[in-house]
């Protein structure tokens, strides 16, 4: 029996089913993504979705949907299923039995004695979705239409019917193709049977989007239909369909098919679920690696791509020879101590002064991981850079004090991970000495310290070591908060922050810390009791008036919830780490505990996967972007953690 399965009860209750989405990547930064009944609730669904590098590597959806219908005895039923605004036609979910996710997501539908399967799959690293339809039973002559639906416009955007589209559409072998805009791919859709393209332009109007309803965004667009297929299938007979940004050969599909559905890894069991989605999350695409934040809303931003790194690939299957490539493609993009990263979610550029010290911390992981890498002649220089950069205040807005801490501001703009802006101001502004910027600071001078001792450059430890004893010796009475028995989360001009966040974990849980073991102990305690839920770290203490326990409504509510008290699951491993430093196997129950407790999220918001974020409040529901890469890569790291100590 397939792991993750619905039955019929469970889809034909929309209210269950378009919750619950399916996502499949083919490696290059395409994916698929609907919900299980297959029906697009947002603007980001779609069955063909690529970046385009004409267009900056945007992500673009080509091919929104395709509709089936089975026709027997002149009666048709279609299978899909649109919500237009107040009603849903089709219909066709009524027709599904089964649902399916293993290994690749499989669709089954009754339509009185028919039969009908459908199994959706991306070839990997190709542009190029493919569909098997099988006719498992039938009783009466059977004949299949395919209605596809063309959207052809950036993921963050809706498109409207219009003049400039060309509907034109040329044959192709085993098909067509088409090509609505130009500086757009070509998509050529093709099956490995003789069948009829009747061509039939026509635009759908008004297909909504719910989620984008309840998200507060603009919701309905219109879909351009060229035609449909038609054919007839025989009982027990398969049929395949391409679609793609290259014409194939159609005679090619099932040798296609039959191999890319070998390589397939199984999503049976918890484990392999987390595994299958964090190599979702690994983008090889024009000789560049790099990791996806997000699906479906992000694209690559520098510091969700370094947290996520080991966990994505040295704790899900040991493959340092991906981890070492992303690396390097890193520390190409690395330049006067700072990575640049353009945040399309907020309109802007956002300087995450704490990512160049997180590319210390991966390259420690990395180290621990394969203990005879020359980690310093590979990546030493661009460690020191980012340490000189700092400390001569050649990253705007940072700077290294006479104290050895580092003060970060940058003209009214978020500059650390709590980045939610409204209105063009940080909601979390955070400017001066940030607890977690510090003790990454301290890590990354640490760390390059040793491997400076271990090759005798003793010039730079010379320098450098006098700038760790400052850190160490100024750290605990710049941030400790007598009143509140933990770390301040930020000191500014007007003094110490004191909110319960959980930004001082970091303090605890990197490999170098300027804290004793009874100032971790005390500020763990206080985390465990404020901030720790079940799906990871609140962002901030429900004590707090500021405090926001639900992530819903408009964009504006959102973002004003986002570090607010909204949980995220990729803290988790710091606080695991944290505690099994300090109490060592003791610890190991409570640790398997909350990485375990993640296995419910494999059938519930994105299959297979761990969402962003939770809601602050009990029963801490999902949100955000349903497969976020250091999410996934947190409880995979959490667990490789817990069995390092069990040996």
């Amino acid at each position: 029996m397939a792991y993750l399965k619905f039955n019929k009860a469970e889809l034909v209750n929309l209210e269950y089913s378009l919750r619950r989405e399916m996502l499949a990547t083919n490696r290059a930064g395409g994916y698929i993504n609907t919900t299980i009944t297959g029906c697009n609730t947002r603007k980001y669904h779609g069955l063909l979705v690529a970046p385009i590098d004409e267009f900056q590597g945007d992500q673009h959806v080509l091919l929104s949907a395709i509709d089936e219908t089975i026709i027997q005895h002149r009666q048709s039923f279609n299978l899909g299923i649109h919500r237009y605004p107040g009603v849903y036609e089709p219909r066709g979910h009524k027709y599904i039995i089964d649902f399916a996710y293993e290994p690749i997501a499989t669709i089954t539908y009754r339509v009185g004695g028919v039969i009908f399967k459908k199994e959706l799959m991306l070839v990997h690293n190709e542009d190029q979705l493919l569909i098997r339809y099988t006719l498992a039973d039938a009783h009466s002559p059977t004949v299949v239409r395919l209605k596809p639906y063309l959207a052809y416009r950036n993921v963050h955007q809706l498109t409207k019917a219009n003049m400039t589209a060309n509907t034109q559409v040329a044959n192709i072998p085993g098909g067509f193709k088409s090509k609505l805009y130009n500086g757009f791919p070509t998509l050529h859709l093709q099956v490995n049977k003789h069948a009829e393209f009747v061509t039939n332009p026509d635009w759908y109007y008004n297909i909504q989007y719910m989620d984008e309803v309840r998200r507060g965004y603009e919701s309905t667009e219109d879909l351009f239909v060229p035609g449909y297929f038609e054919f007839s299938m025989k009982k027990g007979e398969s049929v395949i369909l391409s679609a793609g940004v290259k014409e194939i050969n159609p005679t090619s599909l099932k040798t296609s098919f039959t191999k890319a559905l070998a390589i397939r890894p199984p999503r049976n069991s918890y484990i392999h679920c987390l595994k299958n989605s964090a190599a979702q999350f690994i983008s090889h695409r024009q000789k560049d690696t790099k990791v996806v934040a997000g699906f479906p809303f992000y694209g690559v931003q520098s510091r969700d791509t370094l947290v996520a790194l080991p966990g994505l690939t040295l704790a899900a299957n040991y493959d340092p020879k991906t981890c070492k490539t992303v690396l390097d493609s890193m520390s190409k993009e690395l330049n006067s101590g700072r990575f640049i990263d353009v945040d399309k979610i907020h309109d802007g550029f956002s300087y995450p002064v704490d990512a160049p010290l997180w590319y210390s911390w991966t390259i420690q992981q990395y180290a621990l991981a394969v203990p005879d890498a020359n980690v310093w002649t590979l990546y030493g220089k661009k460690m020191k850079s980012v340490l000189q950069a700092y400390a001569q205040g050649a990253v705007p807005g940072v700077k290294m004090h006479d104290n050895g801490l580092i003060w970060a501001e940058e003209n009214g703009k978020p500059v650390t991970w709590m980045n939610a802006v409204v209105q063009g101001k940080p909601v979390t502004p955070r400017s001066g000495y940030q607890v977690e910027v510090n003790a990454l600071w301290y890590n990354a001078v640490c760390y390059a310290l040793e491997l400076a001792q271990t090759y005798k450059e003793a010039k730079f430890v010379k320098e450098w070591t006098a700038v760790r004893e400052k850190i160490a010796q100024n750290f605990l009475p710049v941030f400790w908060s007598d009143e509140r028995k933990h770390l301040a989360d930020y000191v500014g001009a007007e003094g110490q922050n004191i909110f319960t966040r959980p930004n001082q974990l970091f303090a605890c849980a990197l490999p170098y810390s300027p804290l004793s073991d009874e100032v971790k102990q005390k500020t763990l305690s206080e985390i465990e009791r404020q901030l720790l839920t079940p799906k990871g770290l609140r962002t901030l203490s429900p004590k707090n008036p500021l405090y926001k326990g639900r992530y819903e409504g408009n964009q504006i509510a959102r973002f004003e919830a986002q570090h607010q008290g909204t949980v995220y699951p990729w803290l988790l491993p710091f606080y695991i780490e944290a505690n099994l430093r300090l109490y060592g196997k003791s610890f190991i129950s409570t640790a398997k505990e909350l990485a375990m407790g993640f296995e419910e999220d494999m059938s519930l918001h994105g299959l297979c996967a761990i969402p962003e974020l939770y809601h602050g409040d009990p029963p801490h529901s999902p949100h955000g972007s349903i497969s976020q890469a250091w999410s996934v890569a947190g409880i995979l790291r959490s667990i490789q953690l817990i069995e390092q100590y069990e040996k």
